[in-house]
């Protein structure tokens, strides 16, 4: 074996282009390889986290003739408590909400949301995404930024809510939030969880409860998990199911760009396969040679199979450092406005591994046709046709 391994590096040492250029080509295929698959794994985590980073992943709702849940304090304790479920669940929080009127020059239509802040920071992040202060006292409201600007509300006005019932009730803004999402920014008002449940007559039920988990892909088979758990008539929603367009379109990324690595690998493979088949007639002479000085049929092939595997682990780490580097770069030049990358980048160092592992794999692979073809030539046949 140590014999086959000398003759494979003086073979690739005494054809210094033509190993570079093999080099050259595995490094440009894992390199496509490792930026094609962290720009769509980027990619993917960027749509995920806006979709579903700051928002319920798994929602438990009310019975469909009620619209309340009262024992809601004893599911959330139910659920941390439970070793199958507990070790999951990320973050988990009540929230009440109830349609409002405010009250200005004219009626406006919002959503009063409380929320219990302890809990709904884990999800929300809220004390990074308001000025002011949280609505820790009663009848003290948060109010968007986009509210803020059309109604001209200002920290510490007041502004006066109506509910379904008729009655009114005075709640000064203590702070403005920026959800990033327009919308929310315009149509939610946002209070202290039992300042939102005196108002809305709930007592000390609750509208529902959200909760994220660490995986997000799983939130469906979990949602089914936690109803066999709690066991009751509740309605149990997960983003999955109410985004199922957006996974269509991840699960298109991800086969197309699986499809471009193993077309890339397969270009790859046809290439040191050609070029090491070329090598075979271009060194028969000495190839029988060795074989008429005693060397065997097995170590010829091993010889071809050696540099497969040289070329391979070369072509990975220098692919890797260039995938890397085009990566790093395209977040430099492809960049929003405000000069926020377009898509993060993300290193996720198992799939860079098993890309390396992947390309030494198939160039030895690709090595093992022309091995075989090198094992059956005939020293006498090779000396003499010279």
């Amino acid at each position: 074996m140590r014999l086959a391994l000398k003759i494979a590096l003086r073979f690739l040492a005494s054809s210094k282009k033509q190993t570079l250029f093999i080099i050259l080509g595995i490094a440009i295929g894992v390199a496509v390889q490792v930026f094609i698959g962290s720009l769509i794994q980027g990619l993917q985590e960027s749509l995920i986290d806006s979709t579903v980073g700051n928002s319920s992943q798994i929602t438990i709702n009310p019975p469909d003739n009620i619209n309340y849940i009262d024992n809601w304090d004893e599911i959330i304790s139910m659920l941390e408590n439970s070793e199958e479920l507990s070790q999951e669940i990320t973050a988990i929080s009540p929230v009440v909400e109830m349609p409002v009127f405010v009250i200005l020059s004219s009626s406006v239509n919002s959503l009063l949301r409380g929320f219990d802040f302890s809990r709904a920071e884990d999800i929300y992040e809220f004390s990074s995404k308001i000025v002011g202060q949280l609505p820790e006292n009663a009848n003290e409201v948060l109010i968007g930024k986009e509210f803020s600007e059309e109604h001209g509300i200002s920290i510490g006005n007041t502004i006066l809510l109506a509910n379904s019932s008729g009655e009114n009730r005075e709640f000064k803004v203590s702070g403005i939030f920026d959800l990033n999402v327009a919308s929310l920014n315009k149509s939610w008002l946002i209070g202290n969880i039992k300042s939102v449940q005196s108002f809305s007559g709930l007592g000390n039920g609750v509208s529902r409860i959200e909760m994220q988990i660490s995986d997000v892909f799983i939130a469906d088979e979990f949602a089914l998990d936690i109803a066999r758990k709690i066991g009751q008539s509740l309605n149990i929603t997960n983003w999955k199911d109410q985004n199922k367009q957006l996974l269509s379109g991840l699960q298109g990324q991800s086969i197309s760009s699986l499809m471009i690595q193993v077309f890339v690998l397969v270009a790859v493979a046809l290439g040191i396969s050609s070029i090491l088949a070329i090598s075979v007639v271009q060194r028969s002479k000495q190839i029988g040679i060795l074989k008429a000085m005693g060397l065997k049929d097995s170590t010829t092939s091993l010889i071809f199979l050696f540099q497969g595997l040289i070329l391979g682990v070369f072509g990975a780490v220098f692919g890797i450092l260039f995938g890397l580097g085009l990566s790093y770069s395209f977040t430099k030049f492809a960049v929003n406005p405000d000069g926020k990358p377009v898509v993060e980048l993300l290193i996720d160092p198992a799939f860079i591994a098993i890309s390396a592992v992947i390309a030494v794999l198939v160039a030895v692979v690709a090595a093992v046709s022309p091995a075989r073809k090198s094992s059956k030539l005939s020293p006498v046949e090779v000396i003499r046709n010279g």
